[in-house]
């Protein structure tokens, strides 16, 4: 049942269906990506509403500038940019801070200490329930909150996240690694998963 994702050839193809006013191209474009923009904006946002209009602006801007799509990377991760991009500015807007300051100073470098072997679903597994790894998440700051979901969930690789939000891989990896020390805390605290 899942689809093998789009190559840059049909990414291209649908860019210049759009563009070229083919029936239909636009709507083939929102469905084949509304779940991602959901994902990204709704993770930052947490207001069903908010999430809902931040979709739909979502998609007016991508038909507003998607003359300006060049296939450099997946329309998946242009796509996603513009969602963050749009998130982004509405907690700018509303004063919300998207990143917990950074007051730790282990000497360690973060890089040096990052490793994948965090699995989330399996954490949520193991602690019973998915409810809490759920709340977990929900408590992480909208880009930690943003960022674990992209890399873990949507399972996109580093380097379409770094194209997504306009950080520097090293942070996205900081950013990761916060987080999932943060999950791990929090679960290891309310449901005795092992850290």
């Amino acid at each position: 049942m899942t689809q093998t994702p789009p190559t840059r050839e049909d990414d291209q193809a649908l860019v210049d269906a759009v563009l070229g006013g083919v029936a239909g191209a636009f709507e083939q474009l929102v469905r084949q990506y509304q779940k991602l923009c959901w994902h990204v904006i709704h993770r930052m946002v947490r207001h069903t509403e908010d999430t809902q209009d931040l979709c739909q602006e979502t998609f007016l801007r991508v038909h507003q500038y998607l003359h300006q799509y060049r296939n450099e990377s997946a329309l998946k991760s242009w796509v996603a940019q513009v969602a963050y991009s749009v998130a982004k500015r509405h907690l700018e807007r509303k004063r919300i801070p998207i990143a917990e300051s950074s007051a730790e100073g282990d000497g360690l470098s973060l890089l040096d200490r990052i490793t994948d072997d965090f699995d989330i679903e399996a954490a949520s597994i193991e602690g019973q329930s998915a409810g809490h790894l759920h709340e977990a998440i929900d408590c992480l700051p909208p880009l930690q909150r943003t960022i674990l979901t992209l890399y873990h969930l949507d399972e996109l690789p580093i380097a379409d996240i770094a194209v997504i939000t306009g950080l520097a891989e090293g942070t996205i990896k900081s950013h990761l690694f916060r987080a999932r020390k943060q999950l791990r805390d929090t679960l290891t605290e309310s449901i005795g998963v092992a850290a």
